[in-house]
């Protein structure tokens, strides 16, 4: 095997309904020279028997009995040969091309410790939800916002793997947001970039670890607010952030934040009153005592006009 540049680092648990796909964006990548390290996290379903019906011996996959996304993680990390990290997420699919782009941008800008980049979102079923543009994209833009905003989607990020085992890796308390806890230690080390451009899709589906924090509650958002801006977090706040996830990861919050961010999205980035409006419905029958559900759908009859006018007035409310 040729020397390894980039180590591809795949945590999955229970994916075996998208990692195919996955796994085949990978093996299309322009950039050849890497190992796509792949940390089962004690899935249950059939997602070990569709890495296995790969062939390509640069697919490693690593076994662990289920620790959470950080574990897994930090697993692959320490294992990874490559002097790159590139994450990517097991449901999602690369461009040909990102490898390559992220890689040429870490090696002749020395002086970054990570790049990102813009994405596109589609639905669970791959169908295309709306595009996003990050947050800022320049090191100055993104430390601006730092303390006030997640900088990168984790799955589009490529980072030099020894600023990363520096800053401690993953954290294992701050769940939910351990990429972000990450990205604002890695800023006392280097700049920060996001590549302007889109490389990557992300799948929104009921199943993921992420959901849209309004459904999270007040002291959940408090506690991530209060541990990213003292850059440390204590075993009690993760304890109490673990609780607060457990407690959520019930049918009706999982799907019902899935279906209401669809149809936020919907409106607010991909305005399709009908697709909206189908979306709120089934979050008001999945959870029908949220109040907000309703005011979705009622918004689903203004004009676009209006609804970009009421985001700029007051882009959390929609």
């Amino acid at each position: 095997m040729s020397e390894i540049k980039v180590s591809i680092l795949m945590p999955a648990f229970n994916a075996g309904k998208y990692i195919g796909d996955a796994i085949d964006s990978v093996l299309k990548q322009t950039f050849a020279q890497f190992e796509l390290i792949i940390v089962n996290d004690g899935s249950v379903d059939n997602t070990v028997q569709v890495i296995n019906a790969y062939t390509d011996d640069r697919i490693i996959l690593i076994d662990q009995i289920h620790g959470g996304v950080s574990k897994a993680l930090n697993t692959g990390l320490f294992l990874a040969r490559g002097k790159y990290i590139a994450r990517f997420d097991a449901d999602d699919i690369c461009y040909p091309e990102r490898i390559q782009k992220q890689l040429d941008f870490l090696e002749t800008n020395p002086s970054y410790v990570i790049v990102g980049s813009d994405a596109e979102y589609m639905l669970e079923n791959g169908e295309h939800l709306f595009n996003f543009s990050c947050i800022g994209h320049t090191h100055e833009d993104l430390i601006a916002k730092l303390y006030f905003y997640c900088p990168f989607i984790h799955s589009s990020v490529m980072y030099r793997k020894n600023d990363v085992l520096k800053a401690g890796g993953y954290s294992l308390l701050a769940h939910n947001f351990e990429d972000y806890f990450l990205w604002t230690r890695l800023a006392t080390m280097g700049k920060l970039y996001n590549l302007p451009e889109i490389i990557i899709r992300i799948r929104f589906n009921p199943a993921s670890v992420t959901i849209d924090e309004k459904w999270r509650g007040k002291r959940f958002r408090e506690l991530k607010r209060n541990i990213i801006r003292k850059g440390v977090i204590a075993e009690h706040e993760g304890d109490e952030l673990l609780s607060i996830i457990r407690r959520q990861n019930i049918r009706r919050i999982k799907e019902g934040a899935y279906y209401a961010l669809c149809a936020k999205k919907f409106l607010t980035d991909n305005y399709q009153p009908l697709q909206a409006r189908a979306y709120a419905l089934k979050a008001i029958k999945i959870n029908p005592r949220r109040l907000d559900n309703y005011a979705l759908l009622a918004a689903t009859g203004f004009s676009e006009k209006i609804l970009q006018w009421l985001h700029r007035l007051s882009p959390n409310k929609i």
